[in-house]
């Protein structure tokens, strides 16, 4: 795998994604069906959650093994940083170490290593990041 094969991060975000839509935690929380989009939303119907930067690195010298750095943010109005907080704590319980199935890859690991929440004056809204280390493997 060279540096410039996103394959294994294609695959991981669309299980990411699918496995975010699908945690009943989650959409008692953003929406039914989940606001999850992939980059920041032009509708901005809030809360909502988008998936960001993610980058892919070989790691090691086996072939295959890619080291992934996601991420994810939540987008909320609501009065305070109870609600963006409550999101990201859901996301971080719904994907730390979980079984995803990805398209021709094995995931090794997945898990939360920082997350922060803030105000943006620019939108009047919180703004919650949480960045995921993941491992993956071809299969």
């Amino acid at each position: 795998m060279t540096p410039f094969d996103q394959g294994a991060g294609f695959a991981l975000q669309a299980a990411i994604v699918a496995h975010l839509k699908a945690d009943a935690g989650l959409k008692a929380l953003i929406g039914d069906p989940p606001r999850v989009v992939d980059g920041p939303s032009r509708e901005r119907v809030y809360p909502f959650v988008s998936y960001d930067d993610a980058r892919e690195t070989p790691l090691g010298p086996a072939p295959g093994h890619v080291e992934h750095d996601i991420r994810l943010s939540v987008h909320s109005r609501y009065e305070g940083r109870r609600e963006a907080k409550e999101i990201a704590t859901a996301i971080v319980s719904a994907l730390n170490e979980a079984p995803l199935n990805l398209a021709g890859r094995r995931l090794v690991s997945l898990r939360a290593v920082y997350s922060d929440v803030f105000h943006r004056l620019e939108t009047d809204a919180h703004q919650g990041v949480i960045r995921f280390r993941a491992v993956t493997e071809a299969i």
